[in-house]
């Protein structure tokens, strides 16, 4: 049974690094020569048998035991991009928001999101605050954050506050925020802090079942016929190979490509993974595709529980 279990997780993973190979990843960085485009592929392992992880700083953590496994750079302070959302959200649902609320978007929404990615949230009209939650975890929606902070009593000042006062009681002593949304370079944490965010995070039901969706429909109020579809920008949790218990994506220049994630490997082994400062879109999500095959192939077989 355990023989088979390992194969089958292996098989798993080895599906998600095809898939990267295909053009789905950027864990394959581009590689240009004479005569043509070309690509080389990352190889899974280093010399020393540790897996090849690409993005500047990185921690694996085992959620049951709390054994750190793996770490690069772990505690090298970073600018975070859209994470912050995980932890704006947590805050937001934790105050008590009424999910069925109605928000309208504002002008002020607009500003505080202004130089991020486009929204699909239009000032003046109306969504649930269910919607708007899907909008900011699912799709890293900027406006959706300061709308629903709005929504349970907040200004964007009192909500980074907010942000903050979380943080420190998690004992983040690394993080720091200085807007909810996460184009601040001031946005900063490390990859072990994150994982305490992991935790926290996983542990609230409304953010888990958000998070772990591959698809969403939005209906804005009082437009029959209307609807936006978000896909969720977690790569690990649209595939649907692993069992996701959450997780958050993020970019900025500054940041480059991150990822927070919380999932389960062998059936019931909860793992957290935080890459952070790659380059290339779907290079972080190769780096979860090679730390998953290095535990079930070269970690976790080695040991007599196992």
């Amino acid at each position: 049974m355990r023989i088979m279990r390992r194969i089958g997780i292996a098989a798993v993973v080895a599906s998600l690094l095809l898939a990267s190979a295909a053009g789905l990843a950027e864990a394959k960085p581009a590689k240009r020569r004479r005569g043509g485009g070309g690509e080389r592929a990352v190889s899974v392992y280093k010399k020393d048998g540790s897996p090849n992880i690409q993005a500047q700083a990185a921690v694996v953590v085992d959620l049951g035991s709390g054994e750190e496994l793996l770490a690069k750079n772990a505690d090298e302070v970073r600018p975070i991009a859209s994470i912050s959302k995980l932890m704006a959200t947590l805050v937001i649902v934790e105050k008590g928001l009424d999910l069925d609320g109605i928000t309208t978007m504002q002008e002020d929404d607009r500003k505080i999101a202004s130089g991020g990615a486009r929204s699909r949230l239009p000032v003046g009209m109306q969504f649930t605050n269910r919607d708007l939650l899907h909008a900011a975890l699912m799709a890293s929606d900027n406006r959706a954050v300061p709308a629903l902070g709005r929504a349970v009593g907040w200004t964007p000042a009192e909500l980074v506050s907010q942000m903050n006062a979380k943080a420190k009681a998690l004992g983040l002593k690394n993080t720091h925020f200085e807007d909810p949304v996460g184009l601040s370079a001031g946005n900063t944490s490390t990859a072990r802090d994150l994982v305490g965010l992991l935790r926290a995070s996983s542990k609230n039901t409304t953010i888990t079942e958000i998070t772990q969706k591959k698809t969403y429909v939005a209906h804005p109020v009082g437009k029959p016929g209307w609807a936006i579809e978000y896909t969720n920008t977690d790569v690990i949790a649209r595939t649907g190979r692993f069992e996701v218990l959450t997780g958050k994506t993020g970019y900025t220049d500054l940041a480059l490509y991150c990822l927070a994630i919380a999932v389960k490997m062998l059936t019931d082994r909860p793992v957290a993974m935080v890459f952070l400062g790659a380059v290339g879109k779907m290079t972080r999500f190769g780096d979860f595709s090679r730390v998953a095959q290095w535990l079930v192939e070269r970690r976790w077989t080695k040991r007599a529980n196992l």
